[in-house]
């Protein structure tokens, strides 16, 4: 029995531009145009068929994410809530194509540029590295936008997205750091704060901060190869972490020991260009291990999937399913 060739890169962008030209006009699917491509070779109907599905995965999750974004996209909203056009899968391709549109652009999303906007320093997909005036150096992780005001006698950054390593100079002055509510004092250090859910996590590579979860909190000292989360006001436990493991994304890796798979995956979404849906909610809480190359996103996933029994679809290298 032969087996069918794969579908080419090619094809699968043509088929995709025949279903967007169809979504718009459906009358372009009875045209010759179409059929001809469609006969030209048997991976053309495999190709289209397999847009089509893809379309269908991400109508959820685009309505989802939709419905969390800025104002300017519920006119959006309101073309996939109108009745359906005499083709099914009509609304399926405007949710989709509000995924591309989100993610086609390096992850943009209209809530992050207010954000940058309001930032004195933000980061695309990959890390970038900064000295502010009083010679203190950050690198900022991908998809990150802070703030720095040094008036008033001391040096006081506010993190507003992402995550961001900072080696503090000594001028005299306090450095602090903002972060969901919570506020960390350096007092001689270099470390790490990441913003995660309704909080922050902080870790330390060498020297000590002090991390207050919010107004009133009590301060809680952290040591070199220590970290400690916070959300909503309250503090968790001072733990021992390898930090050198945990900042590798400094030197371009990211590595993990038995953390759930959709961390891994909103990590890589760092990275990626477009967006990275997973399907499966029980499959999200898998654990993993295992250090990855920033760079090279799907790579990772590909690996991951072969542990973990998953399958990536990607169209256009902008818009990855996982199931």
């Amino acid at each position: 029995m032969s087996l069918e060739p794969p579908i080419s890169a090619e094809q699968s962008a043509a088929a995709l531009r025949w279903l967007g030209r169809i979504n718009q006009q459906p009358g372009e699917a009875d045209g010759a145009a179409f059929k001809r491509w469609l006969l030209q070779d048997p991976a053309h109907r495999r190709a289209y068929a397999e847009a089509e599905a893809l379309w269908r995965l991400s109508a959820a999750p685009a309505a989802r994410l939709a419905e969390e974004q800025h104002d300017s996209l519920r006119p959006y909203l309101a073309a996939m809530r109108r009745p359906a056009a005499p083709r099914p899968w009509r609304r399926y391709a405007v949710a989709a194509c509000l995924v591309l549109g989100l993610g086609g652009l390096g992850g943009w999303q209209p809530r992050h540029w207010i954000q940058d906007l309001r930032a004195d320093y933000s980061s695309g997909a990959q890390p970038r590295q900064v000295r502010l005036a009083d010679q203190s150096r950050l690198t900022l992780d991908a998809d990150t936008a802070l703030t720095v005001d040094f008036a008033h006698g001391e040096r006081r950054v506010r993190l507003l997205r992402g995550a961001a390593y900072f080696e503090v100079s000594h001028t005299g002055a306090p450095f602090l750091v903002d972060a969901k509510g919570g506020e960390v004092r350096v007092l001689g250090t270099r470390f790490e704060v990441r913003e995660q859910d309704t909080g922050a996590r902080v870790t330390v590579s060498s020297g000590r901060v002090a991390v207050s979860p919010g107004q009133g909190g009590v301060p809680r000292e952290l040591l070199a190869d220590q970290q400690l989360a916070y959300a909503d006001g309250v503090a968790g436990v001072v733990e021992a972490v390898d930090s050198a493991g945990q900042l590798a994304w400094r030197q371009g890796w990211l590595s993990y020991h038995q953390v759930p798979l959709g961390q891994v995956v909103e990590d890589l979404g760092r990275y990626y260009p477009g967006r990275i849906l997973l399907l499966d909610g029980q499959l999200a809480q898998r654990r993993v291990s295992g250090s990855f190359l920033l760079n090279e996103p799907l790579a990772a996933l590909d690996s991951l999937g072969k542990v973990l029994g998953f399958e990536r679809h990607t169209v256009l290298g902008r818009l990855t399913v996982l199931r």
